[in-house]
């Protein structure tokens, strides 16, 4: 989106959305000639008239959004200025995304992992997000980002290799499937507790503005399950009063495994606490890759040259299950599941859009989905056939120097091997 007078989208929606607060209701009468006490915590204008606010004392934060249902675009002067092959690069992506989900869904239940979770509704969010991102950027995900990961280049055969646990997976087996990381393109490792990356993408901002000719922000990924965790204010507490380059996007898609958003808070989403805490926000269609696309662009901008953090709200649905372990239909119905499928998908919406500009047809994506689909099951069939990590592995790398009762467990472990090697399947694994 163009600047206005100097002042980017990001702010001048905040500057809006404060008059609107100011003119939902009636204003009391000022007190003190209209001038604003000044107390340390707070200059706010004294009045004579009590009222006690709550949620509905203000306008909801608006959804900005750029392409409708039909992947039409509302109005031109929003639609990004992207490439052609950038355009297809991003769809092309979100369609692999989807095919490596559905394949390691059935691979888990088939006993050939452990576990998985799929990005189904989500991938605009991610994709979206990714192309407007830098390559120094440095990634906080949680573990529905797998979009960001595979547009920034991490190959298929990378994710499947850490989904497996064997000995190319970086992790050596050591962490659960989908918690990939890679120092190479600046993806720090997932986590499962929820919200813990949330400070620390906060430290590793400040320590990037501390650097002379910063060019590099933080984006850090978060669901509105996650923003339920003391982490997660303390984050965004901690990011306003340091000013730290930071953009937080959060995925809100209706429900933290089994519970709805209805459940998790009771203010206008989590976007109305970037306002609150002093953090320039912006919510946006998470449905709708080109909204989200420029909403992070500008975010980016904003972040780098004020050294501020922005909040990014991204309002979409979560279609799939939370993971091999949830059955949502348990807890919501399969109308609902269906309407989200069909109405509000990004796939389809972004697919209509290149169609509409004649970037892309029926054939050849026919064609890029088989193609996707071949790839993700020749490399899963490759990756259940690679040894695991050595057996060591679980235990070195863990400290500089081994401390000894980690070498004690070592030995110990070595000769109960070399007794009993013939109930373990050590052919499986690496040796020495």
């Amino acid at each position: 989106m163009a600047l206005r007078n100097g002042v980017s989208f990001l702010r001048l929606l905040t500057l809006r959305q404060s008059a609107r607060l100011l003119t939902t209701h009636t204003r009391p009468e000022l007190q003190n000639g209209g001038k604003l006490a000044e107390f340390p915590g707070a200059k706010a204008p004294y009045v004579t008239e009590m009222r006690f606010l709550d949620e509905t004392s203000y306008d909801p934060i608006p959804i900005y959004r750029v392409l409708d249902n039909s992947g039409e675009v509302i109005d031109r002067n929003e639609e990004p200025n992207i490439d052609n092959d950038s355009l297809v690069n991003i769809y092309k992506t979100m369609a692999q995304l989807s095919q490596m989900d559905k394949i390691l869904y059935e691979s888990q239940r088939q006993g050939r992992i452990s576990f998985y979770m799929t990005n189904y509704g989500e991938e605009g969010v991610q994709v979206g997000s990714a192309a407007a991102l830098q390559p120094q950027d440095l990634v906080f995900a949680q573990y529905r980002e797998v979009g960001v990961i595979l547009y920034r280049g991490m190959t298929v055969t990378e994710l499947v290799n850490q989904c497996y646990g064997n000995h190319e997976d970086p992790g050596k087996g050591r962490a659960m499937p989908v918690h990939y990381g890679s120092k190479q393109h600046n993806i720090v490792s997932i986590s499962s507790p929820l919200a813990t990356q949330m400070p620390q993408a906060v430290g590793a901002a400040y320590a990037f503005k501390r650097q002379a000719n910063n060019d590099r922000i933080v984006i850090c990924y978060f669901g509105e399950g996650a923003a339920s965790e003391g982490d997660a204010f303390a984050a965004l507490n901690f990011a306003a009063t340091l000013d730290a380059p930071v953009v937080f996007l959060c995925r809100n898609n209706g429900y933290a495994i089994s519970t709805p958003s209805s459940e998790q808070y009771r203010g206008d989403g989590i976007a109305a606490r970037g306002p609150a805490l002093g953090i320039t926000t912006l919510r946006v269609d998470g449905t709708d890759t080109l909204a989200v696309y420029n909403a992070v662009k500008k975010a980016r901008a904003f972040a780098l040259e004020n050294n501020k953090p922005v909040l990014v709200e991204a309002m979409n649905y979560r279609v799939g299950h939370h993971s091999t372990s949830d059955d949502s239909t348990a807890y919501r119905s399969v109308e609902e599941i269906e309407k989200w499928t069909k109405d509000e998908s990004p796939i389809q919406k972004l697919k209509l859009y290149l169609e509409r500009k004649g970037l892309w047809s029926d054939e050849e994506d026919k064609a890029w989905l088989k193609e996707s689909r071949d790839n993700v099951v020749k490399t899963m069939q490759d990756a259940e056939k690679k040894q695991k990590p050595h057996w060591k592995e679980m235990l070195e790398e863990v400290y500089h120097d081994m401390p000894p009762r980690l070498q004690k467990q070592m030995q110990q472990m070595e000769q109960h091997l070399k007794k009993y090697k013939e109930h373990y399947p050590l052919n499986q694994y690496q040796s020495d």
